[in-house]
């Protein structure tokens, strides 16, 4: 009986670290971009701020203009989006020590990777 409260207890506490640690992840502040395409290349730069539930909102300002976004964090994960002349764009991507990577579609334009830091 002491074994099974010890392991319930360990997976109590292993569970809470990890919703803990999640919690943690904010991506609220200004980002600046480097995104590589097969169309191009750009430094576009999001403004962010994350509520907490996880949900985002902000701006994106770059060779695509100037336009609202929305977005969601679980976790290290994130997805951006947004739409410019009825184009989606589509940024999906992970948190990892400060630096934001993953991948990014802008609509039927083009797709390619991007990698971005917070602005000091």
């Amino acid at each position: 009986m002491k074994k099974r409260t010890f392991l319930l207890l360990l997976v109590l506490t292993m569970a809470t670290t990890v919703t803990f640690s999640q919690s943690k992840i904010d991506l609220t502040g200004t980002w600046l971009l480097a995104v590589e395409t097969d169309a191009g290349s750009g430094t576009p730069t999001f403004v962010l701020k994350q509520d907490a539930e996880g949900k985002l909102t902000g701006t994106y300002t770059g060779q695509l203009g100037e336009t609202e976004l929305k977005g969601t964090v679980e976790g290290t994960d994130f997805h951006i989006e947004f739409s410019v002349q009825d184009n989606p764009v589509k940024y999906d991507g992970k948190i990892e020590n400060e630096t934001l990577s993953g991948k990014v579609e802008l609509g039927t334009m083009a797709k390619g990777t991007f990698t971005g830091k917070r602005k000091e």
